[in-house]
């Protein structure tokens, strides 16, 4: 393998193994300020945006050991990695897509497992981590008050007259 190969390869294997997700995209009609204000958009989550060649992510995603991800190696390809917050960066993804109306996510890989473009839009509209801990929690808090009336109630309705 030619020496230009190997380190364009060596390169998305890089980019790749900073995360434990990638989300492939088709970045057709995108302008250089678009990507730039997807990149700062991403920055907020710790990830990034990086334009490949399908042979090489092809190659590169192979020799990593993530599922077969050719579904989504037609036309440009562009990847968003890094970061520890999945459903964060879909959340970003899924808003600038809306807003501009030029990017389109093929497919991604989150834990091994591939999703198509429409589980991870489904991702990106769970609510935030601690909006689910505190809905959790509350939900607890108002079951042990509930029955902590029952037994008040319970106890007052035994409790003799004075």
């Amino acid at each position: 393998m030619r020496a230009e190969k190997q380190y364009l390869i060596s390169e998305v294997e890089t980019h790749l193994k900073k995360s434990d997700y990638v989300i492939l995209a088709n970045f057709t009609n995108v302008t250089v300020s678009d990507v730039a204000d997807l990149r700062s958009r991403l920055a907020a989550e710790k990830a990034e945006f990086h334009v490949v060649k399908n042979s090489s992510l092809r190659v590169a995603a192979k020799a990593l050991g993530l599922p077969a991800i050719d579904s989504g190696l037609s036309g440009p390809t562009a990847i968003v990695v890094g970061g520890k917050n999945p459903a964060g960066v879909a959340k970003v993804l899924k808003q600038y897509i809306e807003e501009k109306k030029k990017l389109a996510v093929k497919v991604g890989v989150l834990e091994s497992k591939l999703f198509s473009a429409a589980e991870l839009s489904a991702i990106a509209d769970l609510p935030p981590f601690d909006a689910v801990r505190a809905q959790f929690l509350g939900m607890l808090t108002s079951t042990a008050a509930a029955f902590v009336r029952v037994l008040d109630a319970k106890v007052k309705k035994e409790a003799p007259a004075a």
